[in-house]
């Protein structure tokens, strides 16, 4: 029998897996790549040593008000570490600019005071000024210009009305806009709420170019590149992290150069050679990602390429934030799986209704799999209304997957599935 560490909350949790059963455990090789570099000289050194721009202090020379985009609770990025690192470059080049901090939400609820502090630490909470990007207030965006879409471009006037524009974030394979990181921070990140629709669209999604670790001919991307060099990006730090939420890797200076030699590295970690089983279990990585249901297709779409037609899901995720959505609750449960999709698939692109891409993501997955939620906080009732099959554990849920695939079928664990880029067989 082999005992599997799963991701969970801010814990995890025991999977028990007969060896005879067991055809793979995947894991991204970022637990395996080691520096001598600390986390802090990882950053300076990238800060050192920008690509294809001038150093931060020495842009920020001359420059009045500074604007950092950084990202919300949902996300990983380490900004106890890396923001006063920044804050202290840009005052090294110009001691007295205006630095507002502005949190990119895209569509996700405002990130609170207390998420706040645990995110950046109380000194910078106390001192700093923080702005929350809320997509739903019209009255906060101005439009910019067209997109390659047809889309409309409306940002924060936070952003547009900055001398210097920097982000930071982190990069992992990401399942529809091939990888997070550099011009995520803008679209979705600090957008109204019409243009991350219209980004996300029916249409878009289901782009075959769409998808983990496709950036070329990729519509998603191709908008959000576009919005960010549209607000004048002139700076990014992105940093890639192990299981342990640790850097192991940072990247400075333009907003495309410095993203691609991040994607470089985090591909040759993170792409896996292609394994198939008729069980795939999987975790969103734990806390934050796993807090809601909305974030989870991240993971089940990476098991999704593991998985034969007609297998098994199991999916870990706390769900301690519930659905996540309340668009999204209302489309996961307005009817089975080909209702769904069908109803998505009639909504123009200018139509998009918020988290619906989320929605769509599932009913293809649902069409070929059937999929176990795991989970000890969300009301199972509300598993079974999104049309997947809930469990408390993911001992549980293997027994399940048993009794629908037969005593014999072959299992694959991807214990952390947003880090794992898989290549299918």
């Amino acid at each position: 029998m082999k005992t599997i560490s799963i991701p969970y909350y801010t814990s995890s949790m025991v999977l028990h897996v007969d060896e005879a059963n067991l055809k793979a455990v995947v894991y991204a090789k970022t637990d395996e790549y080691h520096t001598e570099l600390s986390e802090r000289q990882l950053v300076e050194h990238a800060l050192a040593n920008p690509i294809g721009t001038p150093g931060l202090s020495e842009l920020a020379a001359g420059k009045d008000t500074v604007v950092i985009v950084t990202s919300d609770h949902t996300r990983a990025v380490p900004s106890k570490l890396t923001l006063p690192i920044l804050l202290k470059e840009i005052r090294k080049g110009n001691p007295d600019a205006k630095i507002t901090i502005l949190i990119a939400t895209g569509l996700h609820r405002a990130t609170t005071e207390e998420e706040q502090r645990r995110m950046f630490g109380d000194p910078i909470v106390d001192s700093e000024k923080i702005v929350v990007n809320e997509a739903f207030k019209e009255d906060d965006f101005e439009f910019v210009q067209v997109l390659p879409s047809g889309a409309e471009l409306w940002v924060n006037k936070v952003a547009l009305h900055c001398d210097l524009l920097i982000t930071e974030g982190f990069i992992e394979p990401h399942f529809f806009a091939g990888f997070s990181g550099g011009r995520k921070s803008i679209l979705p990140g600090i957008c109204n709420a019409a243009t991350v629709n219209e980004n996300h669209s029916y249409k878009a999604i289901a782009s075959p170019y769409s998808t983990t670790g496709v950036l070329e001919h990729n519509p998603i991307h191709e908008d959000m590149i576009c919005a960010a060099r549209a607000v004048n990006v002139q700076f990014i730090l992105n940093v890639a992290l192990n299981s342990e939420k640790k850097v192991i890797g940072a990247f400075a200076g333009d907003l495309e150069l410095a993203h691609e030699e991040g994607v470089a590295f985090v591909r040759g970690l993170a792409q896996s050679p292609g394994v198939t089983g008729d069980i795939v279990i999987t975790s969103n990585g734990g806390y934050p990602l796993d807090q809601n249901l909305y974030q989870s297709p991240k993971a089940v779409a990476t098991a999704e390429a593991c998985c034969r037609e007609g297998g098994v899901i199991i999916m870990c995720a706390s769900c301690v934030d519930g659905m996540g959505g309340t668009h999204f609750e209302k489309l996961i449960t307005r009817g089975t799986v080909d209702e769904i999709d069908e109803y998505l698939s009639k909504i123009p692109p200018r139509e998009t209704i918020p988290e619906q891409w989320c929605a769509q993501i599932y009913a293809r997955i649902l069409k070929k799999h059937k999929v176990i939620i795991v989970t000890t906080f969300l009301d199972h009732d509300m598993v079974r209304k999104a049309n997947m099959i809930p469990a408390s554990s993911p001992d549980e849920a293997l027994a399940m997957a048993y009794e629908m695939m037969g005593k014999d079928a072959q299992v694959v664990v991807i214990p952390d599935g947003v880090a794992v880029l898989a290549v299918k067989e």
